[in-house]
This record gives structure tokens, C-alpha cells and sequence, in this order.
């Protein structure tokens, strides 16, 4: 019986694995094997784990099977990233939805969005998680030409909130503050298809080729009219990226 493709999903912050059905129901199942695993607190538990992407990246290991191709959406982009950087011998290849390896810009990386704006999502956060999450699903459908239909499909997908912030994901958006793996991109050697939205509001689709000019095995598909979350509102063209995908020559 032939193996099937262990394909390893891993969502953004604040969401759960929900919001891969589509993706998941484009593709079938009859060729791969689904493994979609909840990020650290995203499932409603409260570990202590350090709000790093190594950290987080250690909890996510010990459920990566060997050889995964490892699907990864915005936050769970970069903790693909992290995987196959430090974990070379289980990540066979990568596919990155929505991607950056640095969050903030700064002077060496201007690919990012200001550092006020990202501090007033951790700080507000902290205060105002109700409305500072519908801030950040509103933003992720800017630009899309499926807007109307995509926030309703993130909030059903999202993290149920009680009004009151959750120390998961208040570490989660101190990781998207923090990390920067540009310095690292030249580590990963996997083949790397990565997908953007054209007119991506939180991580610009500069990022994106910025990513696949540092890596030596990597392509870039932009959608036009497309925001943040091509995997919703795209999840046909996504689907047939990743079938494709199994021919490029390592």
C-alpha cells in the first residue's frame, strides 16, 4: 500500500485548526495524511511555555511526522520556518501562506508593519481583546476581492473569546513582536513554495520575496486581489499549488 504525504498544518494567531477545512476539503484526503495540530493555548489549555518560537516549535515537534510537508499560515508560517530550520531530518518541504520572517519592520528589514502598530495590538490586546482580535480579522481581509464573505469564515474559525484576555494568545502576538528569523532564511534548504495575497495589510507581499530570494530552493505564487487569508478565500488555487508542488526537483 503506498504511503500517503503526511502534510502538517499549522494556523495563525488567534484561530484554530478550524479554519483549514477548506483547504483541507479542496485537496481530499485519498493522497495525504492530515495532521492539524492546535498552536500552544489555541485549543483552550494554559501551558507554561516560554513565548519564543523555539519554545513554541518544541511543544509542536514531538507530533511532526517524519518527512512532513509542513503547511504553514502567518504565525504558523514562521513556526514553519523555525521547524525546518531546526528540525531539518522531519520537515521534508515547506509551504507558506502569508508569510514573513519578521513581523515589525525595522531599519534592516522595512518589509514589515511599524512597531506603533504592532504595539497597539499588544498592548490593546491586553485591554480590549474582543475588539483588538476583530481589529486584526478585519485587517486580514483587506485588499481581498472576497472580503464581505471572509470575515464571517475567520471569526467562525477563531479562538472563542469570553471578553477577557488569554495568556496564550497575548504570548502569541509577543512572538509575532519579536522573532526575527531573516538572519536565518539561508539555513533552510527544504524546497519552499510560498503563497501571498497581492495586497496582503499585515505582511506585505515584499516579505514573501524576500523569503524566496534567500532561500536556494524556493518559488512564489501571488494571488492578485487577494488579502491575508488566500486559504479561505482561495482555497481551490491553494489546493492545486500544493498538488503541484510535488514536482519540484530538490
Amino acid at each position: 500500500m503506498t504511503r500517503k504525504t503526511p502534510l502538517f498544518f499549522l494556523h495563525g494567531w488567534a484561530m484554530t485548526p478550524a479554519v483549514w477545512q477548506p483547504l483541507i476539503a479542496a485537496l481530499g484526503t485519498e493522497n495525504f495524511e492530515i495532521h492539524a495540530p492546535a498552536l500552544p493555548g489555541h485549543d483552550g489549555s494554559a501551558p507554561n511555555i516560554k513565548p519564543t518560537l523555539t519554545a513554541w516549535a518544541d511543544v509542536l515537534a514531538p507530533t511532526l511526522p517524519l518527512d512532513a510537508t509542513v503547511i504553514g499560515w502567518s504565525l504558523g508560517a514562521m513556526l514553519a520556518l523555525e521547524l525546518a530550520r531546526t528540525r531539518p531530518e522531519q520537515v521534508g518541504r515547506l509551504i507558506l501562506l502569508s508569510a514573513t520572517p519578521r513581523f515589525v519592520s525595522a531599519p534592516d528589514w522595512p518589509h514589515g508593519l511599524d512597531a506603533a502598530v504592532v504595539a497597539s495590538f499588544t498592548d490593546g490586546y491586553t485591554s480590549q481583546p474582543t475588539q483588538t482580535l476583530r481589529r486584526f480579522l478585519t485587517l486580514q481581509t483587506l485588499g481581498d476581492a472576497s472580503r464581505r464573505q471572509l470575515l464571517p469564515q475567520l471569526e467562525a474559525a477563531a479562538v472563542p473569546h469570553t471578553g477577557s484576555p488569554l495568556p496564550m494568545l497575548a504570548d502569541g502576538l509577543k512572538i509575532l513582536a519579536t522573532s526575527d528569523l531573516h538572519p536565518q532564511l539561508a539555513e533552510i534548504r527544504q524546497p519552499v513554495h510560498l503563497i501571498h495575497g497581492s495586497d496582503d495589510a499585515l505582511m506585505p507581499v515584499e516579505a514573501a520575496r524576500q523569503i524566496k530570494a534567500a532561500l536556494p530552493y524556493a518559488r512564489l505564487t501571488v494571488f492578485e486581489h487577494c488579502g491575508h487569508a488566500p486559504l479561505l478565500s482561495r482555497p481551490g488555487d491553494c489546493a492545486a499549488l500544493v498538488g503541484e508542488f510535488w514536482g519540484i526537483v530538490e
